[in-house]
């Protein structure tokens, strides 16, 4: 039971049954980004309840007997480990100088701030980055794509949809190992801390919108657009239309 909520690089049918359901949904939209709100409205809602089914009474369960300190360091050996996948994404995008000091961030943390559970790279003057592949696919001119919810997986473009294999294999590389036991057991521990860091947001959600769907949408496509443009992303229609006469004629449809 618990591996159907691992994200595994070989198991991608989660990836498969959202194309297909994507191909067949045919629903009208009130957004250009979201041409499958049928879909991912009904997505949303599968995940939200797995969400009260599983994965938020085990959070609750988690915080209640970890302490913060605990839980902070458990989130920073995470992040330890993605490290090198940061930096090669950093060179990737023709970052140099940023992907010399996602190393430096990874070897000063895993020794000096004992096997990353630490951050000392931060005080150091060594700032944490946040890279994926489909964040360089966009860099290499890779459009965003329609809107997806993915099953487990929630909200993504399409483009990081696709690469979400990659992504998830190599920001997490302990799951390279070959002992299916310690892949699940950390796996567990990761979407678990995740999930109890995020506790309290849905009371948020649930207060400050009617619609819970678009808001999460909105926000997910907003912070994409942010990150891919390092914090200074370009208007909207000059982001989602690239320029030009065909994006002129796009704008007129």
């Amino acid at each position: 039971m618990i591996e159907a909520f691992v994200p595994f690089v070989r198991d991608a049918r989660c990836l498969i049954v959202a194309a297909a359901a994507m191909l067949v949904a045919g629903c009208a939209t009130t957004s250009p980004e979201d041409p499958f709100e049928g879909y991912n409205r009904a997505m949303f809602k599968v995940n939200e309840k797995i969400d009260d089914a599983v994965l938020k009474p085990l959070a609750q369960g988690y915080a209640k007997v970890t302490p913060r300190p605990v839980r902070n360091s458990v989130s920073n050996a995470f992040a330890n480990v993605a490290e090198p996948w940061v930096g090669l994404n950093n060179l990737l995008q023709g970052k140099p100088a940023d992907s010399i000091s996602d190393v430096m961030r990874f070897l000063v943390n895993s020794t000096f701030g004992i096997a990353g559970l630490f951050d000392v790279a931060t005080e150091a003057g060594l700032p944490k980055h946040d890279e994926d592949f489909g964040q360089t696919l966009a860099v290499w001119g890779v459009g965003d794509g329609p809107y997806v919810v993915l099953p487990f997986f929630g909200a993504r473009t399409l483009r990081d949809a696709v690469v979400l294999p990659l992504d998830a294999t190599l920001d997490d590389a302990w799951r390279l190992t070959p002992r299916i036991a310690t892949r699940n057991a950390l796996s567990v521990v990761q979407i678990t801390n995740e999930r109890a860091a995020a506790l309290g947001l849905e009371r948020t959600l649930e207060e400050g919108t009617l619609d819970k769907y678009r808001f999460v949408r909105d926000f997910y496509l907003q912070q994409r657009r942010y990150k891919v443009h390092d914090g200074n992303p370009p208007a909207l229609e000059d982001d989602f239309y690239d320029g030009g006469d065909d994006a002129h004629s796009r704008l007129s449809q």
